[in-house]
C-alpha cells in the first residue's frame, strides 16, 4: 500500500508559478515512476507529467511542456510539479499517482495509487 498526499495547489493569476508536493509512504517508492495527472471541471482527467524510478527520465504533455518541470527525492520520498507562466487552461485539480513499473508513458490504467488532489486555480 502507498499512501500519497498532496499540497501546493491555490489561486494565482496567469503568468505566476506553483509547486505542488506529492508525499508518499507506505511501499517502496523509489521503486516505481511517478505521475502526475489533473482533471479541470468537466472534463477527463488527463495525463500532465511522469517521472521514472530514478528521476532519469522525464515525459510531459505537450499542453505543458517548457513550462512544468516534474522531479523527486527519493530519499524524502517527495515528488514535485513546478509549474510556471501558469494559464487559466491549467486550472484543475492535480493528482500525483504511482506506477505501477519503474518507467511508463502510458495512461492511468498503469497507475496504482492516487493522492486525493490539491486544487489549482489559474485567474485570466
Amino acid at each position: 500500500q502507498l499512501h500519497l498526499v498532496e499540497s501546493g495547489g491555490g489561486l494565482v493569476q496567469a503568468g505566476d508559478s506553483l509547486r505542488l508536493s506529492c508525499a508518499a509512504s507506505g511501499r517502496t517508492f523509489s521503486s516505481y515512476a511517478m505521475g502526475w495527472f489533473r482533471q479541470a471541471p468537466g472534463k477527463e482527467r488527463e495525463f500532465v507529467a511522469v517521472i521514472s524510478w530514478s528521476g532519469g527520465s522525464t515525459y510531459y504533455a505537450d499542453s505543458v511542456k517548457g513550462r512544468f518541470t516534474i522531479s523527486r527525492d527519493n530519499a524524502k520520498n517527495m515528488v514535485y510539479l513546478q509549474m510556471n507562466s501558469l494559464k487559466p487552461a491549467d486550472t484543475a485539480v492535480y493528482y500525483c499517482a504511482s506506477a505501477i513499473t519503474g518507467w511508463t508513458q502510458g495512461g492511468e490504467g498503469l497507475y496504482k495509487y492516487w493522492g486525493q488532489g490539491t486544487q489549482v486555480t489559474v485567474s485570466s
